[in-house]
């Protein structure tokens, strides 16, 4: 059964409570930076046993988070990240395992080379230490980062949104289970056990030097603040403005199946296409049955006065619909003048998550993945592949659209750092 809700009293502040969270889980992280791949295997693989022995429970937590959701009035896209059914927990299960079959990051040699003096140097792959996961309504985070920051040597600090606690709650019994099973802390994945909104702001403040990265996953307001308070570096992105440019040269059907998964397999995901592009010289066979396609299937098209002359259907698009994350069945459009103003758009508008070109022409093709400065570009495929499973890392911690250490889906590798390791046999500098 999953514990009651920490209450939090004058003598028990949020504050008090954080920090002890942050002194617990550094503690764990030292085990665990120690700890041998097989002992953090057999914990994820016990983890993966407990939650499908307990989806029942975790469906009907899952379903009082939903009522909530509901009774609030909240948007469809949303509704579909918070709800969880016996797939949904099945797959929950099967990544823990996934990730349990990964080749554990932790001592991995990246680099060694010998200097003239005899030293030998090896740069050997290390935990980072303790990870902050701040989440909003995907309860299956708590799963998936979880078990990430594990296979990583890591501790791991969650902080599910109120609107999925009860759900967290009961994935996070059974990952403490895993661990119990495994001898290793329960501490090393722990769950905030208060609903206040303080208690992100604690973690924002590094829970005194105890969080060494946050990592936050939601919506734009979560982020930003996360981006503007952190005092701990943070892996993130703001929004996934993701592009699908169609060329000249595109297959007319393989254009269409592209981007008819890019923006219709799941809308309220980072990775769904929210501007169609398409080449101004490319035939009306390629270019009028992907705008047909996408309003057939109930896809709300938003596009420039040639774009509308397309199909009817088609409604007029607004400035500010370009560069707008709608994480919903709607979808901007315009014609531009081939690859390079398809990239100039993308550079304006793009928020360096995910693009992706439709064309049988190489030549283009390299352009566009050499150019285009964004953590994730692709040549005929769709943009929901942005997706650390779909990269082999077995899950994901989140997408990050940054310069500096992590770029593109955050797995195990990303969740490490590194140090040097110097052999010598008795040399002095001069």
């Amino acid at each position: 059964m999953t514990a009651p809700l920490k209450s939090v009293d004058s003598t028990d502040t949020v504050a008090a409570l954080m920090q002890d969270l942050g002194r617990r889980a550094r503690k764990a992280a030292r085990t665990l930076a120690l700890a041998p791949s097989a002992q953090k295997d057999k914990a994820l693989h016990a983890m993966a046993d407990a939650i499908r022995a307990t989806t029942t429970e975790i469906i009907a937590a899952n379903e009082a988070d939903v009522a909530d959701a509901k009774a609030a009035g909240v948007t469809g896209s949303f509704l579909d990240r918070l709800k969880l059914d016996n797939k949904r927990v099945a797959a929950m299960a099967d990544g823990l395992e996934v990730v349990a079959q990964l080749k554990d990051p932790v001592g991995d040699v990246v680099a060694k080379w010998k200097r003239p003096n005899g030293m030998t140097i090896e740069r050997v792959r290390t935990p980072i230490g303790v990870i902050g996961v701040i989440y909003e309504s995907r309860p299956n985070v708590t799963a998936d980062a979880g078990a990430l920051c594990l296979k990583a040597g890591n501790a791991a600090i969650l902080r599910g949104g109120s609107d999925s606690h009860r759900s967290s709650r009961a994935i996070h019994a059974a990952m403490v289970e895993g661990l119990r099973k495994a001898g290793l802390p329960e501490d090393a994945i722990q769950l905030v056990p208060v609903r206040d909104r303080s208690a992100v702001g604690e973690m924002l403040a590094g829970l005194g030097g105890n969080i060494d990265v946050i990592v936050p996953r939601g919506g734009k307001s979560l982020v930003a603040r996360v981006q503007e308070e952190a005092r701990v570096p943070v892996f993130a992105h703001l929004e996934g403005i993701c592009h699908v440019y169609i060329d000249k040269a595109a297959r007319a059907a393989m254009a269409k199946d592209i981007v008819l998964n890019a923006k219709m397999r799941r809308t309220g995901v980072c990775g769904a296409a929210e501007t169609l592009l398409i080449d101004k010289s490319a035939p009306a066979k390629v270019a009028a049955p992907v705008v047909a396609a996408l309003l057939d299937a109930g896809c709300e098209v938003r596009g420039d006065t040639d774009i509308q002359a397309l199909d009817p259907r088609v409604k007029p698009a607004a400035p500010e619909d370009f560069g707008k994350e709608f994480l919903d069945a709607i979808i901007a459009a315009k014609f531009v003048d081939g690859v390079d103003g398809a990239m100039a758009h993308i550079a304006r508008y793009g928020s360096q998550h995910t693009d992706a070109i439709v064309t049988q022409d190489k030549a283009t093709a390299n352009r566009f993945l050499n150019e285009v400065d964004s953590a994730i570009v692709l040549h005929n495929a769709s943009t929901q592949f942005a997706d650390g499973g779909e990269f082999g890392f077995g899950a994901e911690i989140g997408i990050a659209t940054g310069r500096m250490h992590a770029r593109g889906p955050v797995g195990v590798e990303q969740l490490t750092s590194f140090k040097y390791r110097v052999r010598g046999n008795g040399q002095t500098r001069p």
